[in-house]
């Protein structure tokens, strides 16, 4: 017997995965809701986790660390080729399945039996993706000046909450709006977020 996670904010969406996954009698399913269930104890280690990418923050090692406790690197990531961002995350993270949220039932069902085994799972049409898709063009700090951006804080407060000046700011901004081909900041906070990046 396959024990597996399903997690997902949506209720209606975490069901019908949790269903759709209790049609293969190998595999135990149970689920929690990120924003209000913890993982914790109470669920104890999990064979496989499937996991919404577009909900799972952090980057490198911090990357789905509250699921990567449950199920180390056995975690299947949904996730859609237009969203690369996620897409590198989760590969960059260590998720072993990446599962195009199109695909059809059974291929999520294959991708949670292939990852249990500790092999990797990758959809043809992420993995496409994958390939193609650029890296995130930012540095760290650029990233962070215009999640900030994204926010809504001014140039000033920026610079406090970054500890950098107001010109070192506007240089970062000036490089991220370059480096992502948009038109002015939220030009540019609308080309990252929509890729993920964010």
């Amino acid at each position: 017997m396959v024990r597996v996670l399903v997690v997902h904010d949506e209720g209606l969406l975490r069901s019908a995965l949790v269903q759709l996954l209790r049609s293969d009698e190998a595999l135990e399913v149970s689920s929690l809701c990120p924003r209000t269930d913890a993982p914790d104890h109470r669920v104890g280690p999990m064979d496989v986790c499937v996991v919404d990418g577009d909900r799972l923050e952090g980057a490198g090692d911090e990357w789905g660390a509250p699921f990567r406790a449950l199920c180390g690197d056995r975690l299947v990531v949904l996730a859609t080729p237009e969203r690369p961002g996620v897409l590198h995350r989760a590969f960059d993270g260590g998720a072993l399945g990446l599962v195009d949220k199109n695909a059809s039932a059974q291929r999520l069902i294959t991708a949670v039996h292939t990852v249990a085994q500790g092999e990797r799972f990758l959809d043809e049409t992420l993995t496409v993706a994958l390939l193609k898709g650029a890296r995130m063009p930012l540095t760290t700090r650029e990233l962070s000046v215009l999640s900030l951006a994204a926010e809504g804080a001014p140039v000033a407060e920026i610079a406090a909450r970054l500890h950098l000046s107001r010109g070192t700011v506007r240089n970062y901004m000036a490089t991220a709006i370059r480096k992502v081909g948009a038109r002015n900041r939220v030009d540019a906070i609308r080309i990252v977020q929509s890729g993920g990046w964010t």
